[in-house]
């Protein structure tokens, strides 16, 4: 049986970071995974930039209530996971992931968390377990199932390169000019052509 992994954001709905960024004015929030591979040293970074302008996980959280999933997310969602099954895997967090999962239908999604003190501000970030997409995804393999995995970002190479088959979407052109080797597309139809034809191949 397969298991079609996918990434979040920038895939699915549009990047929460960057969406904050334009809303608070600080360009500096604007950094994603598309631009720093280390993720911890990333969200260190932004718990520094939050502090620094009291800023508060309710903040955060206005911004993302604006947001809607990008244009045919939902659709591919709902034609893929009547294909096979689908989860969510994202290096984002519980209290930024449900209303957006609530937008699309209530997928699957295994996130991470955030711990907040007493006046509501972010202290530190709570990976569910180390290289946590590329840990799923062999756990996954350990239990029997083939895996699928489509995602925009450094972090997800690991689990796309570990994966019976991989796709990268909506990426950068450095990261497709680094893994040459992994097919890149730009529109969900191409996206679910290309997992059907995986499923219907085997």
């Amino acid at each position: 049986m397969y298991v079609t992994c996918l990434d979040m954001e920038g895939v699915l709905v549009p990047e929460i970071w960057i969406a904050f960024a334009e809303e608070s004015g600080i360009p500096e929030l604007k950094r994603t995974t598309r631009d720093e591979p280390d993720y911890d040293k990333l969200m260190q970074f932004r718990i520094n930039i939050l502090k620094e302008h009291g800023l508060t996980l309710k903040d955060i959280q206005n911004t993302i209530a604006k947001i809607a999933p990008l244009p045919g997310a939902k659709e591919f969602m709902d034609k893929l996971r009547a294909k096979c099954q689908t989860i969510i895997l994202s290096d984002t967090f519980e209290e930024f992931a449900a209303p957006l999962m609530k937008k699309m239908g209530m997928p699957t999604i295994f996130c991470n968390s955030l711990e907040v003190d007493s006046n509501g501000f972010i202290v530190r970030h709570k990976m569910r377990c180390e290289k946590s997409k590329l840990t799923t995804v062999k756990a996954l393999q350990s239990i029997g199932f083939e895996t699928i995995a489509s995602g925009d970002s450094f972090n997800d190479l690991g689990m796309i390169q570990a994966s019976k088959a991989g796709f990268l979407f909506r990426t950068t052109d450095k990261i497709k000019a680094d893994c040459p080797n992994i097919p890149a597309f730009t529109e969900f139809d191409e996206l679910y052509e290309a997992i059907c034809k995986v499923i219907d191949e085997k």
